[in-house]
Order: C-alpha cells, then structure tokens, then sequence
C-alpha cells in the first residue's frame, strides 16, 4: 500500500469515528443545520471576500467542467454552503438531499463527507461512495481542498461534486489548482501567473473528458486541445497547436464576434475542416477576459452529432420501447413470424412489414430494431399519411436556415440524420406521395441526404423500415406506388397475420388487456360471462388488435355491464357465433379466462372423444397449440 493512500485511508477511518462520537445517523438524509432567511445573509455578508475572489474561478472551472456531469461547492470556513454552480441534472440531486445554499456540511453535521473532513484536517481529500459516512451519500464521488488567507487561517473549501463513476485522482488536483488561484488572488499576485497555474492542471483533467475542448488566445492561436479533442478531429495535438484556430473553423471570427457581443454560442451544428475531410459537430464557445474586461482569448468545447442525436431521442421520445418479449401471442403464427424477425434483425437490409390496420405494425419494427446491432441508437418513427405532402421532404431530410417562410433559425435536422446509425420507421409508406418516392428512392441507393435549401452532402447511415396495410402490388399497377421503389422496400418482406386468423391468441390478449386497462383506469378487473366469451372468440375484429384492445377498455370502465346487442359493435351489427361449437362453453357467468378456457377443452375433448384433430378445429387453435393447454391445464386424456 503506497504512503498516500494509507496516509488517506487513516483520514478516512478517523473522520469516521468521530461521526459516530457526534452520533450522526447512518440513515438520515439531510444535514443537521440549515440555515434559512437572513441567517443565510448574514453568512453572505461574512463572507463577501472569498464570494468576490473565488466565484470567477468557480464560472472558469464550470465553463470546462459543463455538460460533464459534476457540481462545484464553495463553503464558509464552518463547511456552511455559500455558492453552487453545475449543470442541472446532480444540482437536482444536490438539491433532493438538501444541499442548498445555507446547509451545512461539517461532519458534526452530515459526517464523512470531502467538504467537512478536508476542513477538520485541514487538508485536500477525495471522498468516494462509501467512504462517506451517511448511505444517502454513497452515489457521490467528492473533491475538496481547504481555502487559505495570507497567514494560513482557513476560510473557507473548495469541493467537487459528481457521480461516484466519474472518480479520477486527477479531480482533486484540478480542485487543489482551484484553490491555489483562489488564494492567490486573495494575495494579490499576478492574474497572468494565476490563470497558467490553473491552466496545467485543467488540462490534466481535461483528458478525462469525453467533449472536445480546445483554448485558442485573442487572436485564435490554438493554445491547447485535450484528448477528446484530438480523437473526434482525428489528428495528433501536435497538428493543432499554435495553429490559427481558423484553419480548422472558417467562420471562427463571426462565432469570436457574436460571442464578444454577449450573445450565446451554444450547441450550434458547425463544420470543422480536418484536412480535406469536413465534419459536422454540436459546438459551444465562451469568451475569456481579464480583470479589465479585455477579451484574452476563448474556450470552445465541441461534441460530435451522433451524440447530440441520442440525446434528441431520448427525450423526444424518439426511441423503441417493445421488445419481441412483449409482443403478446402463443399461436402457430405468431411464433413463426416472432423467429423470422428475429432471424432478420441485424440484416442492414430494408424492411416492408405489411398487414392490416391494428396488427401492431410499429411493434413489431421496435423489437426488430431493439434485437439488431443498432439497438443502442435511435429509433425514429414518421407516419407518411398523417404529414402533408408540402412538408414531408423538410419532415424526412431536414431544412436550412431561409430555406422557406416560417423556416427556423439556424435551420433543422431532419428524421435521417436523427436516426443516423438507428432505424428509420416510415409507416403507411403507400400514403407517400409519388414525387417523394423518387427521392426517398435515391436516398435509399446513395446513402446520403441534402437539406431542402442546401447543398451540403451529409451522408446516413440508416436501415429502413417501411409498413403499409395497402396492397402495395396492387397500387404499383394503379401508378399510385413506384415499382423501383417496392422492389426496394421490400427486400425482407414480414406479414403479420389478422387477429382472426390467430384466434387462439384471443383469451391471452383479453387477459393481458383487462389487467393492464383496470391498473391504468384504476379500476377491478370485471367478471366476463360465458356468453361474451363466446362472442369475443367468433369475431372477427375487422379493427384487429386495436379493436380489441379499445373494446376491452370500454368493457372496463363500464365494470363489464355491456348491452351484447347494442353496444358491443355497434359498427358491425349483432354478432352471428360461428366458430365455437355449442357444446364448449355453457351460460355459466362470473368465470376468470382461464377457468373459461380449461372447461372449453375439456368439454371438447369429451364431445368429441378424444380426436384431437377436431377438438383443435373446434375450438380454432392448432393441435400445436392444443397439446400446450392441455399440459398448462394439467388435463390428463386417459
């Protein structure tokens, strides 16, 4: 065990007794003092100078540290919290466990803990998951080094806050570099000096990051880039340094003046030349000054779009939830039709799933892209009948800036490069207009796409899934629907069959429809009589599963009192029984499904003296799918 580490881990177990000494709970939450009103401003006002000198430093070091996760705290001498500064998903987390401007985090008041511990020792301290005292605090990972005046007096702490994965021993040292500048400015020393002393040290921490971020002076002379950097430029740092920041983003003095101006520069899509190569990245860009409002130079940190594409997804919405897993269904087709999808999944060939309206079309394209090897990034669904055809070129490849009237500034991504690297689900394909097709075509052959009112190539990666419940042969031959097109749509056909033609799949989606549709309507799951059983299995559902699902809705909030002549389909007229025999199922009310269902074989089974072939046909199942009830319901033929 090297020196420091045991020298840390005695820091540690220290801490750790007198936390139990001060009898801090395991368990508690929050910190045992909080201060409120004008107590807060009073610790303000004690305290103006360190909140003068330190929160420009704590603004550079977030303008590095943003969108990676960590919270930066200052603290008062007594470990009370007087600034916050970080992005707002761990400021949310701070905040859930009251740590808040106000609270206090010396160990006599939330125990082991990097702000409280470096004070009581008087020393730098990385404090990680469990070497926290209280189990609230063990997701975090903490950095906190104490904060000096000229005679050596604490004053207050510096600390680091971020999720426990993100521990690296090179954040204490950015920290401990922090509060070096801090202190020498509270000493009045050269701010050149100060800002090259921080300087080295964040670079260190830099590497860790997985953003782009390079520094260039007032005249755009690059000064330094961190790993991320040169991996996502592809180029040795070597290349880039003190290289004219130009060279590599033309319109480097429009985005320098804009920002000068005071007005943002954030995630903006700009192109970076690497040589001859041009790539497209989300870029931020800050202005650096000195103490006489003097720019000094500018900080830019650069993430590529695929990631900005996740991120869209995520919380667009944009992504597939269904898995093969859940799709509901134990019949001879729907198994086979399941083990082809399967099989298919990972092909980058295009998709055409045809089938009738309510068949769950879109699930099935979900659990195909959530079985492939483009799972992990986007899955992007556009319906092509419900965009009109003046905007579903813009819709499908995006648009830029003054493309047209209403356009947006700074211009949009369109549905490919939102699902470059993923799935691209274009539903009710037939409904695309002709003059569309051709291109969506081209687009297909070529792989790339222009925005409408640009020029600029952007190549897709992109596997197509297109469904229709149209006879898409059948539109060809009416000149509604390109023959290129289907011919290379239709690659890996899929055909999902009709809720009628898989029958024995009924009672499984009925039982999972009317306990999910109780626990969302917030309802008991209603008794169902042996005559609407009946009824439900000799339908045909022209609406599919849709249809039944939005039946058993209704069924649900009415608690099962359904008028069977007038109310159950209203839009079909009364029912005429067909496919289930007399003899299966008797008017006897109140049975759960499976009850329903075990009396049905066995009634048929016993009619029908054990002939298995006509027990299947009579109650519209395979012998498959017989032989699995009967082993499910423990029904014995001898």
């Amino acid at each position: 065990m090297s020196e420091n580490k045991k020298r840390h881990d005695e820091i540690v177990k220290r801490s750790h007794e007198r936390s139990r000494k001060l009898g801090i709970d395991r368990e508690q939450t929050f910190s045992n003092r909080i201060l409120k009103g004008r107590e807060i401003a009073s610790q303000m006002e004690l305290n103006t100078l360190l909140l003068d000198v330190a929160e420009p430093f704590m603004e550079f070091l977030y303008k590095f540290l943003e969108a990676s996760g960590f919270i930066i705290v200052l603290t008062s001498d007594d470990g009370c919290i007087l600034r916050l500064v970080g992005d707002p998903e761990p400021i949310y987390a701070a905040r859930s466990l009251n740590m808040v401007i106000g609270a206090y985090m010396d160990e006599a008041s939330i125990g082991t803990n990097a702000m409280g511990t470096a004070i009581r020792e008087n020393a730098p301290i990385q404090i990680t998951a469990k070497e926290h005292f209280i189990n609230a605090y063990h997701t975090w990972t903490c950095s906190a080094a104490p904060i000096h005046d000229t005679e050596g007096n604490t004053i207050g702490c510096l600390n680091l806050t971020g999720d426990a994965q993100l521990v690296h021993p090179h954040t204490l040292g950015l920290v401990v570099a922090a509060v070096h500048s801090i202190e020498n400015q509270l000493a009045n020393e050269v701010s050149q000096r100060m800002l090259f002393d921080a300087h080295q040290y964040l670079n260190t921490v830099m590497d860790t990051l997985t953003l782009g971020v390079f520094t260039a002076d007032a005249t755009g002379t690059i000064l330094s880039l961190n790993h991320a950097a040169t991996k996502l430029m592809n180029i040795p740092k070597e290349l880039a340094l003190n290289k004219n920041i130009g060279e590599f983003i033309p319109n480097w003095m429009q985005i320098r003046e804009q920002v000068a101006n005071g007005k943002k520069y954030l995630d903006e899509e700009t192109v970076i030349h690497i040589g001859t190569r041009k790539e497209t990245f989300s870029l931020n860009a800050y202005i650096t000054r000195n103490q006489d409002g003097e720019i000094t130079g500018m900080v830019t940190s650069f993430r590529e779009m695929q990631r900005v594409y996740k991120l869209v997804n995520k919380y667009t919405g944009m992504n597939a939830r269904y898995t093969f897993e859940d799709l509901i269904g134990e019949s001879d087709q729907i198994h086979r039709i399941i083990e082809y999808a399967k099989t298919i999944s990972d092909s980058p060939s295009t998709v055409l799933i045809q089938a009738e309206s309510g068949t769950g079309k879109e699930l099935f394209a979900q659990a195909i892209h959530n079985h492939s090897n483009r799972s992990e990034n986007g899955f992007v669904a556009v319906n092509c009948g419900a965009i009109p055809a003046t905007l579903i070129e813009s819709e499908l490849f995006g648009y830029e800036e003054g493309a047209f009237t209403g356009a947006k500034k700074g211009g949009r991504m369109g549905k490919f490069e939102l699902a470059n690297g993923g799935t691209l689900f274009l539903d009710e394909i037939g409904e695309m207009p002709i003059e569309m097709q051709v291109k969506l075509l081209r687009t297909i052959q070529e792989g790339y796409i222009t925005r409408v009112g640009g020029d600029k190539v952007i190549p897709v990666d992109v596997r197509i899934i297109a469904a229709t419940n149209r006879d898409l042969l059948d539109e060809v031959s009416k000149g509604n629907f390109r023959m290129d097109l289907y011919y290379r749509l239709s690659v890996i056909p899929v055909s999902i069959p009709p809720l009628k033609d898989r029958k024995e799949d009924i009672p499984l989606l009925i039982k999972y429809f009317l306990n999910m549709k109780s626990m969302k309507l917030h309802r008991n799951v209603p008794n169902m009589t042996n005559e609407l059983f009946r009824q439900l299995l000799a339908y045909d559902w022209p609406g599919n599963i849709r249809e039944l699902e939005n039946f058993i809705e209704k069924f649900v909030n009415l608690d099962g009192n359904i008028d069977l002549a007038g109310t159950l389909f209203p839009a079909h007229g009364p029912l005429t029984i067909q496919s289930m025999p007399d003899f299966v199922l008797e008017d006897d009310p109140l049975q759960t499904l499976e009850e329903l269902e075990r009396k049905a074989i066995i009634k048929a089974v016993n009619k029908l003296n054990k002939n298995m072939s006509q027990v299947a046909r009579s109650l519209g199942i395979s012998r498959n799918t017989l032989y699995q009830k009967l082993k499910k319901y423990d029904i014995l033929l001898d």
